[in-house]
């Protein structure tokens, strides 16, 4: 079988779209034709090697759409299922059995290998031989895609709008998950969020949904404060106006209760750290500009304030059970997420990837 994709082929080149071969599902795994796939900052950092990945291959991790065929072994998923794709985990390691697979043991094999693990082979090929395949467990940037089954949640909802569902596999989990299940953010607590872009506005969805009294968003662009402000933030400070740690301790003089980093930034999180109240929580979850990036921490002030730093990985989230609690929460109008999508075909994913960078719009989704 063939499909389209777009493949990425070189460091911070352009993807090119291409027609390449796509073998059927072996065991354990389902063929899924794609209706929508999210364009995810994580992409851009493999494409351009900032983490090293196979190249040439078909990234792409946030993919939604319909099952048309399933591997020997498979269970509980037929042709014709509506379905969003998660990330892979083994589900047998300690971690996977307490319900928390983003913590895998095999998590970054799994994910970042580009291959089946099982004997190296690849589900792409053109005629220069394999295209790395099975990113994040899927590789969705295409028009179908050869997915883990493990990989899959079924969409119960009918009405659910699958074509930009996508997101909910990674970036929107993990801002909701961070707050909601990570942090577990109680009702009445203040939380500061670094970051308006998809992972941190899902952030402050999630602090709305939680009860969180004080919802602060710290973010240089003027539209997604505005935004920000919509879906729930009850505060916003622009860092290029203002010192954020002075702005924070303003808000809530004794210190924020929880604080969570979308920018990878070191000053930006030295700044809400510096805004931490006794016993604060911070947790990262955002890829830093550099490898090399460290973040230095004052030993002492953190024994003597009970401060705890976290990161986070997929919001903690176990997807079964966790997207399906995400689409429930939009079908209710309480994670209104649909406000942050911009689609565009899947051909322009070049022009979307520009105009995510620039900031016109919050989150892509590439329709095939």
């Amino acid at each position: 079988m063939q499909t389209t994709a777009a493949v990425a082929r070189e460091a911070k080149g352009d993807f090119t779209i291409e027609t390449v071969d796509i073998e059927p599902p072996r065991s354990g795994e389902v063929l899924v034709r794609i209706v929508g796939v999210g364009l995810c900052h994580t992409d851009i950092v493999f494409r351009d090697q900032f983490v090293p990945y196979p190249l040439p291959a078909v990234l792409g991790h946030e993919g939604a759409g319909i099952v048309e065929d399933v591997g020997d072994g498979v269970t509980g998923l037929a042709p014709g299922d509506r379905v969003v794709l998660g990330f892979s985990s083994c589900g047998h390691c300690a971690r996977c059995d307490e319900g928390l697979p983003s913590y895998c043991r095999e998590f970054p094999p799994l994910n970042y290998a580009g291959m089946r693990l099982e004997d190296g082979s690849k589900a792409l090929y053109d005629e220069g031989g394999a295209i790395s395949s099975h990113f994040f467990g899927q590789s969705s940037f295409a028009a179908r895609a050869v997915v883990r089954a493990r990989n899959v949640v079924k969409v119960a909802d009918p009405d659910a709008p699958l074509e930009i569902l996508g997101p909910l596999g990674c970036g929107f989990q993990t801002g909701a998950g961070g707050v909601m299940r990570s942090m577990a953010c109680p009702a009445g607590s203040s939380i500061a969020i670094v970051g308006g872009g998809p992972v941190g506005l899902a952030a402050v969805m999630g602090a709305k949904i939680q009860g969180c009294s004080t919802i602060v968003l710290i973010e240089p662009v003027a539209a997604r404060r505005d935004l920000a402000l919509e879906l729930g933030a009850t505060h916003v400070i622009d860092p290029a106006a203002t010192g954020v740690a002075a702005a924070l301790r303003v808000i809530h003089a004794d210190g924020v209760d929880f604080a969570f980093d979308t920018s990878g930034r070191v000053d930006a999180i030295q700044a809400v750290l510096e805004a931490l109240a006794p016993r604060g929580m911070l947790g990262l979850v955002g890829v830093p500009p550099s490898a090399e990036d460290a973040l230095p921490v004052n030993i002492a002030a953190m024994i003597t304030f009970g401060q705890r730093l976290i990161g986070i990985m997929e919001g903690d989230s176990d997807p079964q059970t966790f997207i399906p609690e995400l689409i429930a929460a939009h079908r209710d109008g309480r994670f209104p997420f649909d406000r942050l999508v911009r689609t565009f075909p899947l051909a322009e994913i070049n022009e979307a990837v520009a105009a995510q960078k620039r900031g016109e719009c919050v989150k892509v989704v590439l329709i095939p």
